[in-house]
């Protein structure tokens, strides 16, 4: 006997939930781990102009790869402000969100397709171009453009007058093999 579009009464479901639910706020806890702390980012001792341009390119690159999660945080929250005013690009920009958080945010295994490891800056790159795409397409153009250029400016200038001395980097200086490095297994 067939038993077609019944609805699975088993005590083992709320588990399951459960499970699902502790499952996902433990990889939110560690995938915002890669995150460094504000206070850090922050830190007012720490600021301070370069000495020339020849100063500035190191202290960027360091910083850039330092604080990676911490920007694409600054980046992704001022064009979700921006787009408080466009209900469509706004839905669109919440599917999105949810893309970044499964495949950048909160993965727990690195992202592995046709037998490579990709790198994450590459998941970010790729999500960085779709998440500009779809919003352009959504009409907000002008808008999007602008807020997209004040956080890369407000991501410039952090990554410019934060000093790098007093960063605890890792032996590869915290630049994690560059920004489109892709690795095989």
């Amino acid at each position: 006997m067939a038993t077609y579009g019944t609805i699975p009464t088993s005590s083992d479901d709320g588990a399951s939930k459960v499970e699902f639910l502790s499952r996902a706020t433990e990889r939110i806890q560690t995938g915002l781990g890669a995150r460094r702390p504000w206070k850090e980012m922050f830190n007012l001792h720490s600021i301070d102009l370069p000495h020339g341009f020849a100063d500035a390119i190191p202290r960027i690159k360091t910083n850039f790869g330092y604080f990676l999660m911490n920007y694409v945080i600054i980046v992704l929250v001022i064009l979700f402000l921006s787009l408080l005013w466009h209900p469509i690009s706004l839905i669109v920009f919440v599917v999105l969100m949810a893309a970044w958080l499964f495949l950048y945010f909160l993965r727990d295994e690195p992202l592995v397709l046709f037998h490579r490891t990709i790198d994450d800056r590459v998941v970010m790159a790729v999500l960085s171009v779709v998440t500009i795409v779809l919003l352009l397409l959504t009409g907000a153009t002008m808008n999007i453009m602008f807020s997209i250029f004040i956080g890369v400016a407000v991501v410039v200038v952090h990554a410019v007058i934060r000093k790098t001395d007093d960063l605890c980097l890792d032996e590869d200086g915290g630049e994690a093999g560059g920004f489109l490095a892709v690795s095989s297994p």
